[in-house]
This record gives C-alpha cells, structure tokens and sequence, in this order.
C-alpha cells in the first residue's frame, strides 16, 4: 500500500473509543445537542464500528426537557459519572440562572476526570462561573459575550465561532457546535473522515461548475474536495477543478499537499474508493455498476484499485458483510 497520511488509510479496529459526557440543562437546545451527537454517530455508522460512545448526563441525574419539551433520560448524575475523553457542557438560554454553587461545585470535580471540556452554546458563562475559564480564552452566544465580559473580566471573551484553549474548547451556538465537533472529528479520525461526516449533513450540490465563490483563506483544498465529491460518476479534469476555483493547477497542488499530505489525483481516487466501499457495504449494486457510479469504466481497474487500499476485493467485503449480517430471518 502507498505510504499515504493516516487520513487516507483504511479503517483499522486499533483504534481506542473516544468516551464523551453530554451535560444537559433545563431548556437546552434540540439543535445543539442533535449537532454535537449526531456527527459522533456518523463516524461510528461509516468506520463500522465504535469509534465514539456518548452518556447523557444532569446535574441531579433527573431527565432534562430541552426548550421545545423533549425529553431526555439521563444515564448519570455529573457527580457521579466517570470520566472520559471530553464532557460537552450544553445549557442554552438563561445561563446565568443556572450559575449555581451546586452547579460550580460539580464542574470543578468535573474537569479532573474528563480530559478536555467543550462548552456549547452558553456553555462558557457557567465554566467562567466555576473558576474554569480564569486566565483562558472563550467564547459562546454572541447574544451574551458583552454580557460574560463584563461578569468575569478574568476571562479573554473572543467573537470566534469556536475557540480552541488547549484541554478547554468552546463555540458560540446551535451551528457552530457542528463544527467545533467536525473538529474533533478531524483531529481523531483525520481531516477526510471529517469530510465524509460534512457531507451527510451539508449538501453543496448546487453550486454550478463555474459558478462558484473563490474559496475563503485557507479553504481551498476542501473546496476542491467538495468539488470531486459533486463529480464522483463522471470525475473531472484536475486543471478543470483548477479553473473552477479561479486558480492555477500549480496553487491547487501546493494547496492540496498542505493540507491532505497528497496531490489531488491521489485526493480524488480515495474519495471514489471511499464512495465505492459505501456502496459495497450499503447496497445490493453488481460491482460493475459500482465501478461506473464511482467514475471507472472498468470494474477490474476498480476491484484493483478497491484492493490496493483496502486488502481485500469488491466481492470479499461485501462477503464479509453478508456473513455478519446473516441469512435473511436469521
């Protein structure tokens, strides 16, 4: 096998499960935690196995109901929840009600046994109230950064959508807890793991080739990316990719070696790969259409392509598939 970066090598069952505590409070946000958990469950179902497990939790250990009724049945109260990887502290409106001493109390005994604390949404105001953000940057929803400023001068409040301190990250609302996690994502897992994960939730089919923004500073490797998986059927010319982005091919291959460690042919081939494994796994698709969705007019050019990289053909992973699964009834 090439010796490419970890992001595109083939999933492994080496790897160790990321353990997250999700702390709710009373009226939380539906879309915040659904933004947070949702893509942790995305990797899981597309690495085929667990890569992330969650436990919902409350200060009391009582179920919470979030701001449009849901109800949530927590696994633990704080105070008694082991510890883990990362705990995602997630109130969302009337933070400051919820700054309690019992509340303080449980994140201070909190921040010893979990590695990293993300706070969502409003999660900044009760960190800051436990003493957690003393000397550290942060942000939250800008509707009270003014506010959290002035309470806790202590705390260097920023406007940034997600803040990254080290063991203490924090975003700033419902949409920008997706990212902070797609961030995780990336540094867990790697930066196209995070990518497929983008993809399920985000669709930017509707970009017209020729149409499209210049990219933002930086983002330029993945606007490409987002490019070749919109032309996964009928793969484009790299130099077209290239125009489309109002760059020269040159710019497209420093950019794509800066951030993916790979040339974009290499970039585009793992993504037809990847979408041709899905389709292995996920569908009853002969492998000669499989080879024609994923760009290749030959099956065997992609059943040999499908083994370099994954070290077994087409047919023996979907093999392997039916096996777990089991006759139909069974």
């Amino acid at each position: 096998m090439q010796n490419w970066p970890a992001i595109m090598q083939p999933r492994t069952k080496s790897r160790n499960v990321v353990e997250v505590g999700v702390l709710l409070f009373p009226a939380f946000s539906n879309h915040c935690l659904a933004n947070a958990v949702e893509p942790l469950r995305a990797v899981n179902s597309l690495s085929g196995e667990t890569r992330y497990r969650w436990r919902y939790l409350s200060l009391d250990g009582g179920e919470v109901a979030s701001s449009s009724g849901l109800t949530v049945r927590v696994d633990s109260a704080l105070d008694r929840a082991a510890g883990g990887d990362y705990l995602f502290v997630m109130p969302s409106y009337n933070a400051p009600t919820l700054d309690t001493p019992a509340c303080r109390l449980a994140l201070r005994g909190a921040r010893k046994r979990f590695a990293r604390v993300a706070a969502l949404d409003t999660g900044s105001w009760l960190l800051a109230g436990a003493g957690l953000l003393d000397g550290r940057r942060a942000t939250l929803h800008r509707e009270e950064q003014i506010a959290l400023a002035e309470r806790f001068p202590e705390v260097e409040v920023l406007a940034d959508r997600v803040v990254d301190d080290g063991d203490i990250l924090s975003c700033g609302g419902a949409l920008t807890s997706f990212e902070l996690v797609l961030g995780l994502i990336e540094r867990h897992h790697g930066a196209l793991m995070r990518l497929e994960v983008a993809a399920l939730f985000l669709d930017g089919s509707t970009d017209a080739p020729g149409t499209l923004a210049p990219p933002l500073p930086g983002r330029t490797a993945e606007a490409a990316m987002a490019i070749m998986l919109r032309h996964i059927e009928t793969p484009l010319p790299i130099d077209r990719i290239a125009t489309d982005l109002g760059i020269s091919r040159k710019r497209l291959e420093s950019r794509c070696r800066l951030r993916y460690g790979i040339r974009p042919r290499e970039l585009y081939r793992a993504l037809r790969l990847r979408e041709a494994r899905r389709l292995v796994e996920g569908s009853s698709l002969s492998v000669a259409e499989i080879a024609v969705r994923c760009g290749y007019g030959d099956p065997s050019a992609m059943t040999r392509a499908f083994r370099l990289d994954f070290g077994m053909t087409p047919r023996a992973l979907r093999a392997q598939r039916d096996q777990k699964v089991g006759p139909a009834g069974a």
